[in-house]
């Protein structure tokens, strides 16, 4: 018996968009939701998507808000933002909100369903989380405090590691500049320390830290871990 297809829920009030996401997730297997405003999206909700796709420029109700009241209803539904502006603030701000991830348009189908996957990946995570995490030739033992990138033990001081932790309880995903340094510092806000952190990090974990290929940099809203094997 297969199991149940994965239903992901598109909020968004352009067809031809909405048309698209509809034949390229339907092939890959996703049961597909539509939403063509935030009324229907709420309405939508009840059918209780796996997965949601929410482009912030709606008719109807301003994109952030509608993520708020969708956070406030379901706290770990993953959600992508779909955005036509590309100003690092708005993506912060659906990041801050509770998105968990997001894609400018026009974008290519194969990075959405790669961004869909490590929100899924991050879910079930989250939901089970496994004590050694890995991420090519890095592995990070959770439990025992170990961090190895191959057979070679990595040093890390209480700062770092405490960085790289966050960085894989949220492999993926994301994170933005604010909440690192909110996760790590409590009252520190400038994003200074935080980079000073990261670049030792990347020293450590990385084959050359100038090309990471593990923290990725997302110019102007924070990094990422890439996703877990």
């Amino acid at each position: 018996m297969s199991a149940a297809p994965i239903k992901v829920l598109v909020i968004d009030d352009e067809p031809p968009i909405r048309k698209l996401l509809r034949m390229g997730l339907t092939t890959q297997g996703y049961e597909i939701l539509e939403a063509s405003n935030g009324r229907m999206a709420l309405e939508k909700l009840a059918e209780e998507p796996a997965l949601i796709i929410l482009d912030l420029g709606l008719p109807d109700v301003q994109g952030h808000e509608l993520l708020r009241t969708i956070r406030a209803r379901n706290e770990a539904v993953p959600i992508v933002v779909l955005s036509s502006r590309g100003d690092e603030a708005g993506k912060v701000q659906a990041l801050d909100l509770g998105a968990d991830d997001y894609l400018t348009k026009p974008f290519g189908m194969d990075e959405l369903l790669a961004r869909l996957r490590a929100a899924l990946r991050h879910q079930l995570q989250i939901q089970g989380e496994r004590p050694v995490f890995r991420t090519g030739d890095l592995s990070v033992d959770l439990v025992r405090r170990i961090v190895k990138v191959g057979e070679r033990d990595v040093k890390l001081s209480p700062k770092e590691y405490d960085l790289l932790r966050v960085l894989v309880q949220h492999a993926g995903k994301v994170l933005t500049h604010r909440f690192l340094l909110k996760e790590l510092w409590d009252e520190l806000t400038d994003a200074q320390y935080l980079r000073v952190y990261v670049r030792q990090l990347r020293q450590k974990i990385e084959a050359d830290p100038e090309r990471p290929q593990f923290v990725l940099t997302e110019t102007g809203i924070g990094y990422r871990l890439k996703a877990g094997d």
